[in-house]
């Protein structure tokens, strides 16, 4: 196929970790090309992820009227009752991730879930969301320390952190590969 009648998705983002993270695990989309676009959106609050998500993606496909993908990442404490959640990207600036296991010093339950959403929409359709999520627990961190939290979020069943396992294995598992995947099987079955 063409690049001309191919469908530019813009993915949102100015992580570049993130950007090389998902096109890691969605490979090769006939009939579509992905680009990404590093715009500053608002940081919307909500009850939930998916708010936040759908919101930040009604903000892009106002800007660029054209087909968008934004992500919204949580990580999610039990014992906090789900907090720090969507706002992770604060907690994690100011505790980074030494920190950030220290919230949960004074609780018996280290579980937690790492939870990933992505909004896509288009020029006059629904925005449509695809949530993705790993159940694990807060860890002292171990491993590299160049991808927001993964040293001190380890997914059940493993005994290794996000953060000390293979690219391969962390893309075969994670939130964010539950969450593509899902997204994947959409525009593969909704293409023109």
């Amino acid at each position: 196929m063409s690049s001309e009648t191919l469908k530019t998705i813009s993915f949102i983002t100015g992580n570049p970790n993130k950007l090389k993270e998902f096109t890691q695990i969605i490979g090769d989309l006939p009939s579509y090309k992905l680009d990404s676009k590093d715009i500053d959106l608002p940081e919307y609050q909500g009850e939930s992820g998916e708010e936040i998500a759908i919101e930040k993606c009604k903000t892009a496909l106002e800007l660029l009227k054209a087909p968008v993908l934004v992500e919204d990442t949580s990580l999610c404490f039990n014992a906090l009752h789900g907090l720090p959640g969507p706002y992770i990207k604060w907690f994690l600036k100011k505790l980074k991730p030494d920190g950030l296991h220290k919230l949960l010093a004074g609780f018996e339950d280290k579980s937690a879930y790492a939870q990933c959403i992505f909004a896509y929409g288009e020029p006059g359709n629904e925005i449509r969301t695809f949530v993705g999520k790993t159940g694990g627990k807060i860890v002292e961190p171990r491993g590299p320390r160049d991808f927001g939290w993964d040293p001190c979020f380890q997914p059940d069943n493993y005994e290794q952190t996000y953060a000390e396992m293979s690219k391969e294995l962390k893309n075969s598992i994670s939130h964010r590969y539950k969450a593509v995947d899902l997204l994947r099987n959409y525009l593969l079955s909704n293409k023109e």
